[in-house]
């Protein structure tokens, strides 16, 4: 099967090198030229685990392609997926004008039957857009040609990608005819031989859906974190009210885990931008847009910790921050806890070391020098006033309290993601502070 993927992102990347791997030919195509040159002599522009091997290894079987244009590998296209940007607007809605310029590109340059598929995240009824626009390219060339669209919104998790990829939990596709279905079943089938779980639906319901199942996560984190809040007030210990409501099967483990808030690429702008669309559709969500404002107060966590600890006298003071990444096992800095409390210590006088495993690099390049970028987890911490963890690295998860005592000004742990255990701390010397955990004395 022939397949173009039209932006070379996180999600184009992923997608077009897990499509070559199973036997696809595939080729990605973007408008920046120096992405495309790099990627051709197999510079990676993002960090995920496993991705670097797939992309090598099918550019040397010649199954995976990368160019700046579109037109000559639309001859042979059986599916193209549009995979570019849907940044935020001002007012929260997705910007689809990448999409529909790729949707026009294709009407001006296509010369035989192809499915276009959106796989960007796109508010509903933007599958309708692009069927007016290729249908209008086309009607200008006077050409005839048949085409169908489709809907096949991603869920993967950054870091974790690949695995969801490969072996994904559910598929979710909307289409308008048969012919499309089948395409996309042939296209899928390999990936789920065992257990075929394509869930085919109309385009509408197959563009919400993505919306629908990212509010309900950012709904969970959001319930969690004002739990935690509410339980440090009573002095209750929400890791115990944790595994006594996700006991119940009806509500399960998983985004219950309170913490800094969320952040990332997707549950941001796709909460937002469903706000939107609900304010447009004069049916304000009143329940997301409280998630939204829960998440935002909830990154100031940390901060009001330090700042309620020293009483508001922190000028001068050295902070160290673990973790820089939004998440484990990425590089992303979109909307992340970490860039809102290094705004906020800088505003109070504080001098920042900070380390993360990958994300120095990234992060270099949106603070540039206004923080201090330790080249090791211990030395973030030297002759530190306090120790914040903010993302929960692996590495961080045993460290040598002993060193730390030893190297640090204050022993002062403030635990963003609730990893570590207060007794062990304390017993050793260290004040703890976690997330909905303070009273308890656990």
């Amino acid at each position: 099967m022939n397949i173009v993927i039209v932006g070379t992102g996180y999600v184009g990347l992923v997608s077009g090198a897990c499509f070559a791997e199973m036997g696809a030919h595939v080729t990605c195509v973007d408008i920046d030229t120096e992405k495309i040159e790099k990627l051709q002599q197999g510079v990676i522009p993002i960090y995920e685990p496993g991705l670097e091997p797939i992309i090598q290894r099918n550019v040397r079987a010649d199954r995976l392609h990368f160019t700046t244009d579109i037109t000559t590998c639309l001859k042979h296209a059986e599916i193209v997926f549009s995979a570019v940007g849907t940044p935020p607007e001002e007012n929260g809605s997705a910007d689809i004008s990448h999409v529909l310029d790729v949707a026009r590109t294709v009407g001006q340059h296509m010369t035989g039957y192809l499915l276009f598929t959106t796989k960007s995240t796109v508010p509903v009824g933007t599958a309708a857009k692009v069927k007016e626009v290729i249908a209008s390219e086309l009607n200008k060339r006077k050409a005839e040609i048949p085409f169908d669209i489709a809907s096949n919104p991603e869920f993967l998790k950054e870091g974790d990608a690949i695995r969801d990829f490969m072996s994904p939990d559910r598929v979710v596709v909307g289409v308008e005819t048969e012919r499309a279905q089948k395409l996309m079943e042939n296209l899928y089938r390999p990936f789920l031989l065992k257990n075929f779980r394509v869930l085919f639906m109309d385009i509408p319901s197959a563009e919400m859906t993505k919306y629908a199942a990212n509010a309900m996560l950012a709904t969970r984190i959001s319930f969690m974190n004002q739990i935690a809040n509410l339980c440090e007030r009573v002095g209750a210990n929400v890791n115990s009210v944790r595994m006594g409501i996700g006991s119940d099967s009806r509500i399960g483990q998983k985004f219950l885990y309170p913490g800094a808030g969320y952040g990332g690429s997707c549950f941001p702008k796709d909460v937002k931008a469903l706000i939107q669309t609900g304010r447009e559709t004069g049916y304000p969500l009143d329940l997301i847009e409280a998630v939204d404002r829960v998440n935002e107060t909830q990154k100031n966590i940390l901060f009001q910790k330090l700042y309620n600890y020293y009483n508001g006298n922190l000028k001068g003071k050295t902070i160290a921050i673990w973790g820089l990444s939004f998440k484990p096992q990425t590089d992303d800095l979109r909307h992340a806890p970490s860039l809102v409390l290094i705004d906020s210590l800088l505003q109070a006088g504080c001098r920042i070391q900070a380390y993360d495993p990958i994300a120095m690099e990234r992060a270099h390049t949106l603070l540039g020098d206004t923080i201090h970028y330790a080249t090791d987890m211990y030395r973030a911490a030297q002759n530190a006033d306090a120790l914040i963890l903010v993302t929960e690295w692996k590495e961080f998860r045993m460290p040598s309290w002993d060193k730390l005592l030893e190297t640090m000004r204050t022993p002062l742990v403030i635990d963003g993601r609730n990893i570590y255990q207060p007794a062990e701390l304390r017993e050793k010397g260290f004040t703890y502070l976690g997330i909905g955990t303070n009273n308890t004395g656990a």
